[in-house]
């Protein structure tokens, strides 16, 4: 059984199927791996939270509350480090090399994250300067993910 635990907590829900399968197919594709969850927080509407920065806090507080103890966090961030595939692998193994083997990914909402997660997080990657759905991101991530640890295996992969 993998010991390197990965939680992934983001907002939102997966509505669509295409999401649903996709981010299904790389959790399967991962148990051989590793320990992964993702934990959904809710999405909050601006218009009931006193305008975009209300919804950033009140999703803010949930990511906070959701996020496991003693897990070294990951925010995904347009302003974070750009990492290539192997970077982002090389970023884990050192993560675990040095006894890390708990790491949370923060995936925001459509309007980003409160300034206290980005406070939060230990550190923060970037898949680009492109913006995202968060709900892509989520399914980017959990690839980038799984291609991290066939990297780090020397295992094939397509590329």
């Amino acid at each position: 059984m993998p010991t390197v635990k990965i939680h992934v907590i983001a907002v939102g829900k997966l509505k669509e199927k295409f999401w649903v399968e996709a981010c299904a197919e790389y959790m399967k594709r991962l148990k051989s791996y590793a320990k992964v969850s993702v934990s959904e927080v809710p999405d909050r509407d601006p218009a009931k939270c006193g305008g975009e920065e209300g919804a950033r806090k009140a999703e803010g507080k949930a990511i906070l509350e959701a996020l496991p103890d003693h897990s070294h966090v990951i925010l995904l961030d347009v302003g974070g480090k750009q990492l290539s595939s192997e970077g982002i692998a090389a970023r884990m193994d050192a993560l675990m090399l040095s006894g890390v083997s708990d790491i949370t990914f923060v995936v925001g909402g459509s309007g980003g994250v409160s300034a206290n997660v980005k406070d939060f997080a230990d550190e923060c990657l970037s898949f680009g300067k492109i913006t995202l759905p968060h709900n892509l991101a989520r399914v980017v991530l959990l690839e980038q993910i799984y291609r991290a640890f066939k990297i780090s295996r020397g295992e094939p992969y397509h590329k």
